[in-house]
């Protein structure tokens, strides 16, 4: 085999040196970085089952719904009760079932319906009012019992509407039982941090039937 007449066997080792060095620099580097970066998100990351905001819920009698269809103000409603039979009367399409459904379950069928008068319909359902969904509170707080569930309630939210925590509350060991999968799942909430501004993610929002313990 023929030599280029400028490679020597100096300039060979070095640039095999070289190559070696700059192939170890990042994956050293890269490592640490994605070690950092993986000890961050398990330091700040909300548990699993907290993205909350109507998580489980589902429409039920008197709860307040405004249904949106866009560029279509005739069919359009900004406020409407479900009645106690379970169903809503819309423009157009008339007495619609709606309890034990999700909002995204109910645009799907009122897009459907819709379509029957309206070209390509594009439906929003939005919760207005949640009257059919309590969340509970059990130990020491000022008043124990139930209350009625808001979409994007947090838990800070929730035992302000229990009158708060009475001076006996072990504010660190506070949790919120939840049914999730026919499972029953603990999740702690440390009403101390929270207050304090620090671990701002265990404000998450509750969701129907949540059960909040004050020990």
């Amino acid at each position: 085999m023929r030599q280029h007449p400028n490679v020597t066997p100096m300039t060979v080792c070095a640039a095999l040196a070289l190559a070696a060095s700059l192939a170890a620099a990042p994956q050293a580097g890269g490592n640490g970085s994605a070690a950092t970066r993986t000890d961050q998100q398990a330091s700040t990351a909300a548990p699993p089952a907290l993205a909350a905001g109507l998580i489980g819920y589902k429409i039920g009698p008197g709860d307040m719904l405004e249904v949106r269809v866009w560029k279509e103000t005739e069919a359009s409603v900004p406020a409407v009760m479900v009645r106690s039979d379970g169903r809503v009367s819309l423009p157009m399409i008339k007495e619609v079932d709606v309890v034990g459904l999700t909002p995204g379950e109910l645009e799907r069928l009122l897009t459907a319906r819709f379509a029957r008068f309206i070209n390509e319909p594009e439906v929003t359902v939005l919760v207005k009012e949640v009257h059919s969904e309590r969340i509970y509170l059990v130990g020491a707080v000022k008043k124990e019992g139930s209350i009625r569930f808001h979409p994007s309630m947090t838990v800070l939210q929730a035992l302000a509407e229990g009158g708060g925590l009475t001076d006996f509350a072990r504010k660190k060991k506070i949790y919120v039982l939840r049914t999730q999968n026919q499972k029953q799942i603990r999740i702690p909430f440390n009403y101390q941090d929270v207050v304090k501004g620090s671990r701002m993610e265990q404000n998450f929002a509750v969701a129907p039937g949540d059960t909040i313990v004050v020990p």
